[in-house]
């Protein structure tokens, strides 16, 4: 008797109200989030961002800004965070402590993303920079929290780990380009050194970068392969920018090339590693 019931598995926790309203919040504010996203980034016929702030972030108006076609990555983090949002409301899912771990945080980052849209739309490009500084931040955050607890299952992993990394690796990267569209605007634009040097201080910065977060996520290939992806998306798109088009710089294209190269080799090497330790 006593041996059966050392081997009885115990009940599950059943789900706390603060776990439905949780599930219930998320789902909902994703949706709201996302769309007025989606809506401000002129997916509705709204101004396109590459318009707002008097064209400070278009594709030609720094020489770390990447061309156009890079922000279609958009629409897979977007397809990415509905997927989650959906995931995570699942009466299964309630009581997932890695998903009570990083939900509001996630649902945070979406409302932050809506934010800097809204921001940049009125054309205030410093206070553009303290918010998308701030998203960056969060989604650090959500990435140490996924490192620190392995995922439930392969579906979690997928959808939440490689979303959060796409995310962060984009975040990352169009941090860099608002920066340098923020000091451009305010007449500081290259810092002195010429826009040649600047550019390419700037994607060298986005390579270090790439490297800590490789580093950092070597125990979840998936977070880390994503974060290296997205991040080589973007500085790729610079690379391809300065290539072509009407402000071409050679030796920026070049260093963002390199950049771009390292952001995608560096996890595939620090996941290999990890695995063989």
């Amino acid at each position: 008797m006593s041996s059966s019931r050392a081997t009885t598995s115990a009940p599950a926790a059943a789900p706390t109200t603060s776990d439905r309203v949780r599930q219930v919040t998320v789902l909902v504010g994703a949706a709201v989030a996302i769309v007025g996203a989606a809506f401000g980034s002129g997916a509705f016929g709204g101004q396109a961002i590459q318009d707002a702030a008097g064209g400070a972030l278009a594709a030609d108006a720094t020489p770390v800004a990447p061309d156009g076609p890079a922000f279609s990555v958009w629409s897979v983090i977007y397809l990415g965070l509905a997927v989650f949002a959906v995931h995570q409301a699942l009466p299964r899912q309630a009581t997932d402590p890695r998903l009570r771990s990083v939900s509001w945080w996630v649902l945070a980052s979406m409302l932050l993303n809506a934010a800097w849209i809204g921001v940049v739309q009125t054309g205030v490009l410093p206070l553009s920079v303290v918010v998308i500084g701030v998203l960056v931040a969060v989604l650090a955050v959500i990435l140490v929290r996924l490192v620190r607890t392995p995922p439930t299952s392969v579906v979690q992993s997928v959808v939440l780990d490689g979303t959060v990394g796409l995310y962060l690796g984009w975040a990352s990267v169009a941090t860099l380009a608002n920066v340098a569209a923020a000091l451009t605007d305010a007449g500081v634009g290259e810092a002195g050194l010429g826009a040649t040097a600047w550019g390419v201080l700037v994607v060298a910065a986005g390579a270090v970068l790439a490297v800590a977060y490789a580093l950092f996520a070597a125990r979840r290939p998936v977070a880390a392969i994503a974060v290296g992806l997205a991040m080589a998306w973007g500085l790729g798109w610079i690379a391809y920018g300065r290539a072509n088009g009407p402000l071409v710089d050679g030796t920026v294209a070049v260093a963002a090339g390199i950049a771009a190269g390292v952001a995608i080799l560096a996890p595939v090497v620090t996941t290999l590693r990890a695995r063989r330790g």
